[in-house]
């Protein structure tokens, strides 16, 4: 079944708005883990809006399930992932000043600078995963440059979804079939909710984990936490 990570910069955003510790980032990732979720992800900016650095080695000291590091790869955050460690990092082509991932790499024009930086997530025994665009060639060209994973930005899906959801879901399945052809594994993010998650994967089960963040933290301020990880996970069993 796919896995769920769910990404609590939101989280940290609420804690950062008043000072102080809280919510308690720590205890949310905890909680998220004994309701279900498969991992955490978190997202460090440089301008420290939502995750903070030191939140990094802090989460990794008390999770017991899959840390997920995203974030452009200046010097500053390899410093960081290769010193924390963490399960997975996700590679996102995000300028330092932009509110929230809206592409994916170019894996052709990027291809070096990408290859130089798998390397060294590589030899820190870190798997990696790029974030790129619905299209087969740059799934072909991030496995080119050496990565374990690619993550399908799903903004497209989620903006057309609610008018056609065929037309939709196509340029993903053909992008899933070429990714897994290429013999790395497959990730999902961005807007993906309880509206459109349970089609996104009963079309492309093949998936190996989709990071949401934004849709389920709001969904929680109505659901509660719990519960609503519950549906999320929900939405990840393929049915037959």
């Amino acid at each position: 079944m796919t896995k769920l990570s769910v990404n609590i910069n939101k989280i940290a955003t609420i804690r950062n708005a008043r000072g102080g510790n809280m919510p308690d980032l720590l205890q949310v990732a905890r909680d998220c883990e004994s309701f279900g979720a498969d991992g955490i992800t978190v997202h460090p900016r440089p301008d420290e809006r939502h995750i903070c650095r030191a939140d990094v080695p802090a989460l990794r000291a008390v999770l017991n399930t899959e840390f997920n590091i995203e974030g452009y790869p200046t010097k500053e955050f390899m410093d960081l992932v290769l010193r924390v460690k963490p399960h997975q990092v996700t590679l996102v082509p995000d300028k330092p000043d932009q509110l929230t991932s809206n592409h994916g790499w170019d894996t052709v024009a990027e291809q070096d600078f990408l290859r130089d930086i798998l390397n060294d997530i590589r030899a820190a025994g870190i798997r990696s995963s790029i974030f790129i665009d619905a299209d087969e060639r740059m799934a072909e060209f991030a496995a080119k440059a050496g990565t374990d994973r690619v993550e399908l930005y799903t903004g497209p899906y989620a903006e057309l979804y609610p008018k056609n959801r065929e037309a939709a879901i196509e340029p993903f399945v053909m992008a899933a079939k070429r990714v897994r052809s290429l013999g790395i594994g497959l990730n999902a993010g961005h807007d993906l909710s309880l509206k459109n998650l349970a089609y996104f994967i009963e079309n492309i089960p093949c998936v190996d984990e989709v990071s949401i963040g934004h849709a389920l933290i709001c969904d929680a301020l109505y659901m509660g936490l719990k519960d609503t990880i519950a549906a999320y996970k929900e939405c990840l069993k393929v049915k037959k």
